[in-house]
């Protein structure tokens, strides 16, 4: 071939290898703590991304990188939106509030934070343990400047350091909030890994197994089993949360001065529980469930699902809720 072919040919060259590295997918690692994933370029935050955690890339602007969340999230922690809201254009949103961790596969290492109400599209049919995790994706934009391109020739990722290990050296009582009702028992020689600590307590997480015709499965996005010394112990996690509970009907009332959250002139049912706790909660009934409310005999046990208003309220530190459905009422 003479030079003056070989040189024409070049352009071209090197345009198809421009086009075939473009088409060729990168993968980053995120380089940096608390890294933002943002809605668009230089837009809306939404989520906090985790050091280490590896995602795949898309299109560039400028020094923005369109990159992917590919992971699982525990199936309690979300729940179909509703129609009308920004998050309606997904099959799931966060409703755990505060946030909620998005792993690298199902109970695996941590990849991101996600606020409540975060938008996530479900991997179709693609679910672990039981359902209790869901593989998810979401797709947005980080700045480059905290990436790093993964290659073959790249070091793996340190991974993150992991709680001290420790056991339950004696049966060892187990509760769901400090100074809270209890929740079971651990036998000696348990394993546990210490999540947190505050004061003398110390929170944890243990792994075993129950007979799987035991559990009960509580509808998307719905809570089981949350006690009111939970919600008063942290309010704000709680607030907006949908609970399912067990409780005794003592009075329907109306709100006053001494109410301030509840709206006034509102109808509350004052009950106690959630059993088997004994202590009181507020109830507002709509106007729809006026009529069952009222025909409820004296210290019935009713099971409602309910919105959580306020976690304590300002005055008796009472939990709060508002009345969704009614089930039951039969007397003691």
């Amino acid at each position: 071939m003479q030079v003056s072919q070989i040189v024409r040919a070049l352009p071209v060259l090197l345009c198809c290898a421009r086009e075939t590295a473009a088409q060729t997918p990168l993968t980053y690692r995120v380089a940096t703590e608390n890294v933002w994933f943002h809605q668009e370029p230089g837009g809306r935050r939404l989520a906090r991304l985790v050091r280490g955690a590896v995602l795949a890339g898309g299109d560039t602007r400028g020094p923005w990188v369109q990159v992917t969340l590919d992971g699982w999230i525990f199936a309690a922690s979300v729940g179909a939106p509703v129609p009308g809201t920004p998050g309606a254009d997904f099959d799931l949103i966060v409703t755990r509030a505060s946030q909620e961790n998005l792993r690298a596969s199902a109970g695996g290492a941590i990849i991101a934070r996600l606020a409540q109400g975060f938008g996530l599209r479900r991997v179709a049919g693609d679910t672990t343990r039981a359902s209790r995790w869901i593989h998810v994706r979401r797709t947005g934009w980080v700045n480059r400047a905290a990436l790093a391109a993964v290659t073959d020739s790249s070091p793996p990722a340190a991974p993150p350091p992991a709680s001290p290990p420790a056991r339950a050296p004696r049966p060892m009582t187990v509760y769901r909030a400090p100074d809270g009702p209890e929740a079971g028992t651990l036998g000696p020689d348990t394993p546990v890994r210490v999540l947190s600590r505050s004061g003398e307590w110390a929170r944890v997480q243990f792994e075993g197994w129950v007979k799987a015709d035991e559990i009960q499965t509580a509808p998307a996005g719905v809570l089981l089993g949350v006690s009111a010394a939970e919600l008063r112990t942290d309010p704000q996690r709680y607030a907006g949360q949908v609970l399912r509970w067990r409780v005794q009907y003592i009075a329907l009332q109306k709100a006053d001065d001494l109410r301030p959250d509840i709206p006034a002139g509102a109808t509350y049912v004052l009950a106690r529980g959630p059993l088997p706790e004994r202590g009181f909660v507020y109830i507002i009934v709509p106007e729809l469930k006026l009529p069952a409310v009222r025909a409820l005999a004296p210290l019935a046990t009713v099971q409602v699902t309910a919105r959580v208003r306020a976690g304590r309220s300002r005055y008796l530190g009472n939990p709060v809720v508002e009345l969704i459905t009614l089930e039951g009422g039969a007397a003691p």
